[in-house]
This record gives structure tokens, sequence and C-alpha cells, in this order.
């Protein structure tokens, strides 16, 4: 039996062994859906209402800044998708060919807060949510059931994942222009709408790098999602599929944030939301509610499938299947609880400041990881290399890449700009951040020219008869 014909309600046995070829299945349109569901949610419309409420834009200029941002933003979390089909790995454990072995362990430690970090946030979002509409859950109440429905879904894995953001991009795409319909046609917007706010340099450029981060924060997660469909899938596919998804998926809730960010008084999204939409608010906090579940089931199943990483590398002859899968899912979800129910009383603060923070160190991986899979090795690697614990021909430390890493941090701090800290460039910008620019400018061609230059031994397929050491 293939993997494809398996029940949902099947736990998923593989956790980050390659996928072998008769449990391949899917078409790559399957990545649209599972981006474009995972994407309709109510912490989408908030970070796009961040355009409006924290950087202070009116219409136009934000929905122009959110659509420049999630359409650069988009092209690095849609090429990383082609390598899940080629590879058949989980994203993470393919880091170990730029990082090394140990060298690597930085980089999934990030993303593993990363992960706990998003699914903290989903979960406030949509426990305070539900509680708005639904007086008898209280908002603690509201943030257990929609982990535990997450935990469920992370829990069986892959196929249920796929199938629960496909049914949810249909349902939560309908509420949603419904939703849209009401505010247009039945509440109406205010009389001054156009007017409200002012366009600033450093406004503009602060919204158009959360956009571009929402679809950054997405790279880490990609190639766990491709990596079952087959391995003929055509690269262009899966990036259209992808990136189109994403994208698309990404505007619909913003736009809406925007809309009811200039409507309303005060920085209060949900209700404002909740306001607008009327007899329709019920129905659609409980969907936006139910979708928050399947997007952070992404969050825990990604979170799980990187502390798995990290443990291979430490044991490496450790081969977790579904049952540890699913215990390290059931702590980080435990972990994730305890900071959702202590953080929830400054959320917006808290979250602003967590993306931003995020995107300086997601930009530096990204751009050394696509330069590396697309320009320096061309998609081949040696398999058995990357469960070595030695690294076998990609060693135990790369330091060309854990110093190009450390370089693209260090150069974006001048260039910084948010609640915490400002640097001395952006402080002369007006607060302008171009910090992540200029991350990717600087790292992509140093790492290419020092890799090049020094990696010649890790360019060549080692002999394919390794195994962990």
């Amino acid at each position: 039996m293939t993997d494809s014909s398996k029940p949902l309600d099947t736990l998923e046995s593989s956790t980050i062994q390659p996928i072998p070829e008769n449990q391949r299945h899917g078409s790559a349109g399957s990545l649209f859906t599972l981006w474009f569901g995972c994407n309709l949610i109510l912490l989408t419309v908030v970070t796009g209402g961040l355009a409006v409420t924290v950087f202070g834009l009116p219409f136009f200029s934000a929905v122009a800044a959110l659509v420049i941002g999630t359409f650069i933003g988009g092209v690095f979390m849609a090429l990383h998708a082609a390598q899940g089909p080629q590879l058949g790995i989980p994203q993470m454990v393919q880091t170990r060919s730029q990082f090394g072995s140990f060298g690597s362990l930085l980089v999934v430690g990030l993303m593993v807060v990363m992960y706990l970090g998003f699914f903290a946030s989903n979960l406030v979002l949509g426990g305070q949510s539900l509680s708005s509409r639904f007086p008898l859950v209280s908002p603690s109440q509201g943030i257990l059931l929609i982990g535990i429905i997450s935990l469920t879904a992370a829990a069986f894995g892959y196929r249920l994942i796929h199938a629960y953001t496909g049914l949810m991009s249909v349902i939560s795409g309908s509420v949603l222009v419904l939703a849209f319909g009401w505010i247009l046609f039945v509440h109406g917007l205010p009389d001054d709408f156009l007017q409200r706010n002012q366009t600033s340099p450093a406004g503009f450029l602060g919204t158009l790098s959360i956009a571009a981060l929402w679809q950054l924060a997405y790279a880490p997660y990609v190639s766990d999602y491709s990596r079952y469909l087959p391995a003929d899938t055509g690269p262009r596919r899966a990036f259209w599929a992808s990136y189109l998804g994403c994208c698309l998926g990404t505007l619909l809730p913003m736009l809406m944030g925007v809309v009811v960010g200039l409507s309303i008084e005060g920085t209060d999204l949900v209700a404002g939301l909740v306001t607008m939409t009327g007899g329709l608010s019920t129905l659609l906090v409980a969907v936006l509610s139910i979708g928050i579940a399947a997007t952070n089931s992404l969050n825990l199943y990604c979170g799980a499938l990187s502390t798995i990483t990290v443990g291979q590398t430490l044991v490496p002859r450790w081969s977790a299947g579904a049952g540890a899968r699913v215990v390290i899912a059931s702590l980080l979800f435990s972990l994730a609880l305890g900071i959702a129910l202590f953080g929830q009383d400054d959320f917006l603060g808290h979250y602003t400041s967590f993306i931003l923070l995020l995107l300086y160190v997601l930009v530096p991986w990204s751009a050394i990881n696509l330069v590396d899979y697309y320009l320096i090795a061309h998609g081949r690697y040696d398999m058995p290399s990357f469960f070595r614990r030695d690294g076998g021909v990609y060693g135990r430390f790369n330091w060309v890449a854990v110093n190009c890493y450390v370089l693209g941090i260090l150069i974006q701090v001048p260039f910084m700009s948010s609640g915490l800290y400002t640097g001395p460039a952006a402080d002369a910008m007006g607060g302008a951040d171009i910090a992540w620019l200029v991350g990717l400018a600087v790292v992509s061609p140093v790492y290419y020219l020092f890799s090049r230059r020094s990696g010649a031994l890790r360019l060549q397929p080692a002999a394919r008869d390794g195994g962990a050491q």
C-alpha cells in the first residue's frame, strides 16, 4: 500500500528520513491550496492591519507596500519549495549541507523558536477572538481548544494537514469574500476613509518589510510540505503553486486588516472586525479560528521535525518514528501553551517586536540556502552525509556559511528599526527599516564567492555507501 492510499486518520510513519519513491504522491496543485488555506486566518488580518495601526499609512500606500512586500518575499519562499520533491527531506535537514552537521544546530534551534512564536501568537489571537463572540468560552479556554485541534492534526501528519488546509482554503476563502461584501455594502466605510493617515517613508518601508517577512517566514516550512511529491515534479510547478497560493492567500486577509484598521478608532482589529461584519461576525470568527488551528498544525509539525533534526544530529543512529514525533509535538505544544497563556495581555506589542526580530535572523539563512542550492550545488547533494555525525562531505562546521550567517545578522544592525532598537542608519533615514534588503544584498554574493573558492570538496558527491557514524 502506498502512502497515497492510506486513510487520513493513519499516523504518518516517516519523520526526517528521505521519503522513498513508492511513498511519493500528490501534485504541485496541492501546494497552492496548502499555502492559500493556511494564510486565511485572523493573524494575517492583524498583520495587514499593522500598516495603518502601527505604521500609520493611508489606504493606497498601505496596499502598495503590502503588495510589493508580499510579491518580493514570496519569491524567496517559493524557491525553497522545489527542494522538497528533489531531495525528499525536511528543510532543516538539508540545511546541514550549508552549515555542517553541528553548525546547522544554531539555525535549526532558531527555527524552533520561530515555530513556537507563531504558534503561541495564533493561539492568543484565536482564543481572544472566540471569547469575543462566544462569551461562555474564556480566552484561556479558547486558546486550549485551538491548541488541541492543532496538536491533533500535527500528530497525524502530512496528509491530514494538506487535507485540512485544502478544506479551509474553500471555507475560509468563501467566508472572507462574504465579509468583504458585508463591510462594503452593508456596514459601509467612513466618509473620510481615504483621507485617514499620512504616507511616510518609514511607514512604507516598515509595512513592506512586514509583508516580505510574512512570506520569508514560510521559507523553512515549504520543503516539509512538498517532500512527498514525486521526484519528477517540475521545479517551476512547485514554485508557482507555492508562490501564488501564499501570495494570494496573504493579500486577501491583509487587505481586510487595512480596511478595518482605517475604519475603527484604536487598534483592536478583531473587535473592529466583529463590529463591521455584524450578523456575519459569529460565522467569520468561528471559521477563521478553526483556520488558525490548521495553520498552527503546520507550526507544530515543523517544530517537531526540527527538534528531531537536533536530536538526530547529536545521536545519529536515532531514527525517530511517529511515536517520537507525537511526543515531541505534545511537549512543544505544552511550552507554546504556557507562552500563550502568560503573554496574552500585550499581544500586539509582543507580536510586532517578534516578527521584526525574526526577519533579521531569517534573511541570511534564506540567502545562504538558496545560493547554495541553485548556484553552487545545483540541487545535487550527498544524502548519506546528511545523517552522519561527522557531516560526511559537509563536515561538522562549514565556517564559510557560519561566518556569512553571523555577518548577515551584524550587517543589518545599523539599519534595524524596531520598538526595541533603532540603528544609526535607520535613524538617519527617519526610522525606515531596510535591514533585510541589506542582509540579502551582502550575504548572497559573499557566500557565493567564498564557497566557490573554498568548497570544492563539498561539491563532489560522495560514495553512497555512507551511514550514520
